[in-house]
Parts: C-alpha cells; structure tokens; sequence
C-alpha cells in the first residue's frame, strides 16, 4: 500500500467554502439595465374597437383609445362587419360569419312569418270585401 494518500480531513483556511468559485469568473452582474445600454423601447399604440349586434341585424362601432373615446355608436352594416374580420385574419371571420348566418336565418324566419300573416290578412279583408 501507498503511504502518500492520507485519511485525514482536508481543513481550508478560514473564509473559503471547498465549492467556491475560481479567481477568474466574470463578476456579479447587477439588478437592472446597464448604463450605456444601446436598447431602444418599443412604443406600442392601443385600439380598441368594440362591434356589436343585434339579433335584428343592427350592427354599430366603438373606438377607444386608452380611456379616450374616438367614435361612439357608428352604425355599420353586417357585410362591412364580415369584409372587416375577413381583412383581419381568417379566425376572426369564422366565428363572426357564423352569428351573421344565424342572424340571417332568424331575420329570414321573421319574413316568412310576416308574409303568412300578410297573406292571412289580404284573405281577411277580402272576405270583407264580398
């Protein structure tokens, strides 16, 4: 056996831990941007624009900037509502054209309805008539 490996624990001299860092690593950096720093602050503009309906086919705008309104109550029709979602991505169009399509559905039930009771009132007054 070797006598050069010993059993007896290392002891470091006072202030240094066994797992401390070697003399050359770079130091701390900092909390915060560094001075001098070259980046630029991206400045964003918030919009929003509110569209709402009505189940009798109404449709009308907002637009809001920050706590500012910029128009309040435009009517618009449901085609430049759909051309508009079409513009602005294909995911904002589907859900739109889908409450388009069931409101013309409901508004072309109504006609139906009118035209029955029209038609059930021309009857009357032509019974009247005789």
């Amino acid at each position: 056996m070797d006598d050069t490996q010993s059993t007896e624990p290392v002891t470091l001299p006072a202030g240094e831990a066994a797992d401390s860092a070697p003399v050359d690593s770079p130091p701390k950096r900092g909390r915060g941007r560094p001075k001098g720093s070259t980046a630029r602050t991206t400045r964003t503009i918030e919009l929003h624009l509110t569209v709402s309906g009505t189940a009798d086919g109404e449709w009308q705008a907002e637009l809001k900037q920050g706590s500012t309104w910029i128009e309040r109550g435009l009517p618009v029709t449901a085609t430049a509502v759909l051309r508009a979602a079409q513009e602005l991505h294909a995911q904002l169009a589907a859900p739109i054209d889908a409450v388009i399509a069931a409101a013309r559905e409901q508004a072309a039930a109504r006609v139906a309805a009118l035209e029955a009771e029209l038609e059930q009132a021309r009857k009357a007054l032509a019974e009247m008539e005789e």
